[in-house]
């Protein structure tokens, strides 16, 4: 059983994750291709940032949604630590930054990713993420895909 909430980019699990994911993205591509954002250092009230947690309230995973104040908003930091993929985590961490998201107003989620890294491109083509062209602040690059998703509050909700 695992647990999503909200927490601090300065928590110590957070940095812990964090670290994780930066030593995965350094093997995978140049340091000019790695699109790092360190967390922490923005305000709260643009940040969403979520956790997983298993049963013993281990970390093993965490994403991030920055939100631009003009209802878009650019998902970074996705993780999840490989000993708990293939559960299904991803799909419930979007869904949940998402969630928060569109209650922030937030109407349209971008990313960046890079192309060497098949499991999140299928996780984000999964949950609903279209191929776009780059977005500021970033340049193409062919280590890179950009991807987009509008969000739409679930009609069964609204009609009540």
């Amino acid at each position: 059983m695992y647990s999503i909430t909200s927490e601090s980019a300065r928590h110590p699990d957070i940095l812990k994750l964090i670290a994780a994911l930066d030593r995965y993205q350094g093997e995978l591509y140049p340091a000019e291709s790695n699109h790092l954002l360190d967390l922490a250092a923005l305000p709260d009230t643009s940040l969403i940032l979520m956790v997983i947690r298993d049963q013993q309230l281990r970390a093993v995973g965490c994403g991030a949604i920055v939100l631009n104040g003009d209802g878009t908003g650019e998902m970074k930091r996705v993780y999840i630590d490989p000993a708990h993929r293939g559960q299904h985590l991803g799909e419930t961490l979007l869904a949940a930054l998402e969630d928060e998201a569109l209650s922030r107003h937030c109407h349209t989620v971008r990313l960046e990713t890079g192309i060497k890294q098949r499991a999140a491109v299928r996780l984000y083509e999964q949950c609903g993420y279209d191929l776009r062209p780059a977005f500021a602040p970033y340049a193409e690059d062919p280590l890179s895909l950009f991807m987009e998703k509008a969000l739409v509050e679930d009609v069964r909700l609204a009609a009540l």
